[in-house]
Order: structure tokens, then C-alpha cells, then sequence
């Protein structure tokens, strides 16, 4: 099996030497390449192309929001995870609209780093569903409705649709999403799938914050 490639993009060289240390314990992973600041860590991800970058959000230069939003715009595969300190971090709210895959508190066990890695790699969105949507709705509430607007966004799913779109930004799982609607998981996991590609949303991080800058999940909801 290969390995996850990860790179490691964080100013603080204590950081990243700790971070290397705890991936270098985990089966299947492993640091291909680190930067110290978001500049190099989009340059690292056009030479290296790795699968995951633990990103630092407050870097000096090109912090984490820009280098997250380059690595988007450039259409490279590399997945981007979060790295924070506070719960409520407005740097972390831009690197989800720039489109990273989710976030982590720095403070977190090695354990459930190693997970989020693979979990990212995977493909998912790494969303605790208190967390996220608490940090979602409380910079929700102090910005204006982005685009595209409710009607827009409904023109372009089914009731149904809308219906699992709401379910995935209050976080739940397909398993959640399948049991509420008493459907299979198979199908929820189908919904999910078409959503994402009507929408326009990478993952399911990009599906939550598009959600409730459309006004189709309102805060408090």
C-alpha cells in the first residue's frame, strides 16, 4: 500500500519537528516535506504533490488562507487540514472558504492527528460536528450572505438534496444522514456525491460554509 505523502507547513520549527515525530510512529504515512511559511508551501505542493498539508494559518508572508486558496485555484490534489490553536480562529473560517478540507486544534492527541491524516487523505471532510458548527455559525453571523443566494443554490438541487445539504452542514454523517431519512447509506452516500458536484464543492467542509453563506442553513438552526 502507498504511503500518505504529508508535507508539514508551519513557521515554528518546534512544531514541525513534533509533528514529524508523531506521523513517523503511524503505519502508511509519511512527511515527504516540510515549509515554513505558505509561499513555500505551495511551491512544495507543485514539486512534491503530496496528499495532505498540515497547514499553519498564522504564518508570516503568504499565511495559511492564501497558500490554501492557491493550491485550490491551481487544481492540485493535495488536501488541505488545518492546523489552530483556538477554537475560534477567523484565520480558520478563511482556509475553509478557500477551500481546505478541515481543521485541527494543535492541542489534539497524536492519536486523533494520525486519524485526521488519514481521514483527509481519504477524501472526507474532517468536521467535528460541535466544533465546526459552532466555529461556522459564529463568523456567520458577523459577515454578509455570500453568493450564490438561496434560490440559487435550491435551483440547482432537489428537495431531497437540500434536505441531506442541511443535514451534512449541521455535521451529520451518512450513517446519521441515512437513519434520519430512513434511507440506505449507499443512498445517502449518492446524495452526497451529486451534491457536491452541483454546488461546486470540493468536499464536505466547502458543502457546510457554502450552506450557510447561502442562507440555506441559518444560524442557531
Amino acid at each position: 500500500m502507498t504511503a500518505i505523502r504529508v508535507l508539514l507547513a508551519d513557521d515554528d520549527s518546534l512544531m514541525r519537528a513534533g509533528l514529524r515525530a508523531v506521523l513517523g510512529t503511524a503505519q502508511g504515512i509519511a512527511v515527504t516535506g516540510e515549509a515554513r511559511d505558505g509561499l513555500a508551501a505551495v511551491d512544495s505542493c507543485h514539486e512534491l504533490v503530496p496528499d495532505v498539508v498540515l497547514m499553519d494559518v498564522r504564518m508570516p508572508g503568504v499565511d495559511g488562507i492564501e497558500a490554501t486558496r492557491r493550491i485550490v485555484a491551481a487544481g492540485l490534489p493535495s488536501r488541505v487540514l488545518v492546523l489552530t490553536t483556538f477554537r475560534h480562529d477567523e484565520y480558520v473560517w478563511g482556509a475553509l472558504r478557500a477551500g481546505a478540507s478541515g481543521f485541527l486544534l494543535k492541542r489534539s492527541s497524536p492519536e486523533r492527528l494520525i486519524d485526521a491524516v488519514r481521514t483527509v487523505a481519504a477524501g472526507e471532510a474532517l468536521l467535528d460536528p460541535a466544533v465546526t458548527q459552532d466555529l461556522v455559525e459564529h463568523f456567520v453571523r458577523r459577515s454578509q450572505p455570500g453568493t450564490p443566494g438561496p434560490g440559487q443554490l435550491l435551483a440547482r438541487i432537489t428537495p431531497r438534496e437540500a434536505q441531506v445539504l442541511r443535514l451534512i452542514a449541521l455535521g451529520h454523517s451518512n450513517d446519521d444522514i441515512a437513519a434520519t431519512l430512513a434511507i440506505a447509506e449507499s443512498t445517502a452516500k449518492t446524495h452526497v456525491k451529486r451534491i457536491l458536484a452541483k454546488i461546486g464543492a470540493r468536499d464536505r467542509a466547502q458543502a457546510v460554509v457554502l450552506a450557510y453563506q447561502s442562507g440555506l442553513v441559518v444560524p442557531g438552526s
